[in-house]
């Protein structure tokens, strides 16, 4: 069955005009008054409902019942990652939509090869949310990820608060000795530097915050796996 996103609020069964992003999947799909299929705004729920009527400029849709699926990770997993080069960054993105991760922050470090700021990286998270989207129409998620505003690190890392008892931070490092394990906190935030790695300095600016340096094994995964090899560990842990 056809699923979308949908940018305005699903509040109540009843009839509504689908709004032009979500129109125009159901134009290209050529559906027809009759056909089914489900929405969901990103708020948790998820609607199955009817297209009634189908013009050029205007999709309506009956919505006929909401229903709540489980499809989340267990725990609200951040991901804080240097941002990979080239076209990695859609990709992590995309996958760390697809494993379920509640949030993706955009970082610049010392080493980075991605550097964004101003407009350029408005345009690039307005772009990666739209990625995340996608993903979640895909993979049934029914809570987007979400992309946060790229910020440079330090000032990240000055920002962030004290970790609160609920919160595990683990800091993905080649230099650890430490594997990754089980851990109870309910919310997790991982800290994934970029290609080359994170300094010394930004490895001890991170423990004063709180991460544990943890290990992922004995090879050297590039910037956009180690983030996803946790999500991997975590969804099926």
């Amino acid at each position: 069955m056809p699923r979308f996103h949908v940018d305005t609020l699903l509040a109540a069964p009843g009839e509504i005009t689908l709004p032009p992003g979500a129109a125009r999947h159901v134009q290209v799909l050529r559906l027809q008054p009759g056909d089914a299929l489900t929405l969901f705004d990103g708020s948790g729920p998820e609607w199955q409902a009817e297209v009634t009527a189908m013009g050029r400029s205007e999709v309506r849709v009956n919505l006929i019942a909401a229903v709540q699926p489980q499809r989340e990770l267990a725990r609200a997993v951040t991901l804080a990652v240097v941002m990979p080069a080239n076209d990695r960054m859609d990709f992590l993105v995309e996958k760390a939509t697809e494993l379920g991760a509640a949030a993706l922050q955009p970082l610049v470090a010392e080493r980075s090869v991605l550097r964004l700021a101003g407009e350029r990286a408005d345009k690039k998270r307005s772009h990666w949310q739209g990625v995340a989207i996608a993903a979640a129409e895909q993979s049934g998620r029914t809570v987007p990820l979400r992309v946060e505003p790229v910020m440079q690190l330090p000032a990240w890392l000055a920002a962030l608060p004290d970790a609160a008892d609920d919160e595990w931070r683990g800091l993905l490092s080649p230099h650890a000795a430490q594997p990754l394990a089980p851990f109870p906190q309910q919310r997790a935030l991982f800290l994934s530097g970029p290609e080359g790695g994170l300094s010394d300095a930004e490895e001890d600016a991170a423990r004063a915050r709180g991460f544990a340096a943890i290990s992922l094994g004995p090879r050297i995964l590039r910037a956009d796996t180690a983030p996803l090899a946790v999500l991997s560990w975590l969804a099926l842990a």
